[in-house]
């Protein structure tokens, strides 16, 4: 194996095995009411697991990323084996919680096992595979990376009727045996990416001999402030993203469109794994990668205004032309989230260059961190506490509240559009 040197053998497809079984974390949402009804807790206690996920996604990145500069197969192996291990301890407690209905261990355990350690897996296995893209991609790393990518924003797409059909009617215990089937698959799933997953044989990592040739110094080649630019307009793309699509299906509900929730939730999610892939792809060709997150956040300024103004969501119902307007907007929003991710790495690689790559991802990646635990918060907090909640079609919908979460995230794109014009400062790409 060791021979082979083929960059789809050993960079794209390991890159698709890892992320596509790691991007199922956002499946949460499809069985955490179930979850919530067989160990008797609320659905927003059992919330909170999805939210600790992410923020353990973003946090392992940014302490684990040098492990994953140094070993790749380490941490790959690491992925693989807390991936796995936490999805199989979310479904013992699970199991233990039915037997033991409100008893608060269940739910901590549900908290230590899909937001701790599944946590560590995915901030291990989303970085693992991304420089080795990149090397072995060297001339479309934003194609190799916004593939990958794509792969952890498709997962949902992908597991979704695969997790509602291993569900059924969840009468017999079938959410904690859904959760014993998966761990399993996906095991076997990583566990082959992280056997072919290598780096090219020409490839020689950069011998680091002192502090001063450390990531922090590699961060001063520019103004610290340009950083901090790139890590603050990517946390509040996240934000911005997790706050509408943490509404999107109430918000169609809006439009007297309940019964295309499902279908209209598939395509949004294509557009979130088309972004990924059409951004990074498209930034290829561009000067500076940082024109992606420029257009990026003045398509999601402009159809927000538009939406917010028209009071789109307020009188979508019944009118076309105002329905197309909100479901562009959703849309926009899922591609431009999807298109943020795909790009950062090809963005720093850009600016710091390809030595410490994994760790400078890796720090950058504790701004999605802090976006899961503000993002969905934010948003649910402005609906609970803003507008009315009003009867339509026998659905209880806040038309005003969702109205009233576009003006935040419309005023945090517009500081995100001039962090990106001002303080991230152009270069050219390797």
């Amino acid at each position: 194996m060791k021979n082979i040197q083929n960059k789809w053998i050993r960079g794209a497809i390991p890159a698709l095995l890892l992320h596509c079984s790691i991007g199922t974390v956002y499946c949460w949402s499809i069985f955490s009411q179930e979850i919530a009804d067989y160990i008797g807790f609320s659905k927003g206690a059992t919330e909170w697991a999805f939210s600790f996920a992410i923020f353990f996604l973003g946090m392992s990145a940014a302490f684990l990323g040098n492990l994953v500069e140094k070993n790749i197969h380490k941490s790959s192996l690491i992925a693989t084996i807390t991936f796995a291990a936490g999805m199989a301890g979310t479904g013992f407690f699970i199991q233990w919680g039915g037997a033991h209905r409100g008893n608060p261990l269940a739910l901590v355990g549900i908290y230590i096992c899909y937001g701790f350690i599944m946590g560590v897996g995915l901030g291990t296995g989303y970085l693992s595979p991304v420089k080795t893209l990149m090397l072995w991609f060297k001339d479309r790393k934003g194609l190799a990376t916004g593939l990958a990518v794509a792969g952890f924003g498709a997962a949902k797409a992908i597991a979704s009727p695969i997790m509602q059909a291993l569900l059924g009617d969840n009468k017999n215990g079938e959410i904690f045996k859904m959760f014993y089937i998966l761990a399993c698959v996906y095991f076997v799933m990583m566990f082959v990416g992280h056997l072919i997953l290598a780096k090219p044989a020409d490839w020689v990592e950069p011998q680091t001999k002192s502090k001063d040739e450390g990531i922090i110094a590699t961060l001063k080649r520019e103004p610290v402030i340009s950083y901090v630019a790139i890590w603050l307009m990517f946390y509040i793309n996240i934000t911005c993203g997790l706050a509408l699509i943490s509404q999107e299906k109430m918000i169609v509900k809006c439009l007297g469109l309940a019964s295309a929730v499902g279908i209209i939730s598939t395509i949004s999610a294509v557009f979130n794994a088309g972004g990924r892939l059409g951004f990074s792809a498209w930034a290829d060709s561009m000067k500076d990668r940082n024109s992606v997150y420029k257009l990026i956040f003045i398509l999601s300024i402009a159809f927000t205004a538009i939406v917010y103004f028209a009071k789109g969501i307020e009188n979508g119902a019944g009118n076309i032309l105002l329905t197309v307007f909100v479901l562009a907007l959703i849309f926009i929003v899922n591609a431009g989230y999807g298109g943020g991710f795909s790009n950062i790495p090809t963005l720093l690689s850009d600016h710091y260059g390809m030595g410490s790559i994994s760790a400078i991802h890796g720090i950058t990646l504790s701004a999605w961190a802090f976006a899961g635990l503000t993002g969905n918060q934010m948003a649910n907090a402005i609906v609970q506490k803003t507008g009315e909640f009003v009867e339509l079609h026998g659905i209880k919908v806040n038309p005003t509240g969702y109205q009233h979460v576009l003006i935040v995230t419309g005023c945090l794109y517009i500081v995100a559009l001039c962090l990106s014009v001002f303080l991230v400062k152009p270069t050219k790409k390797d």
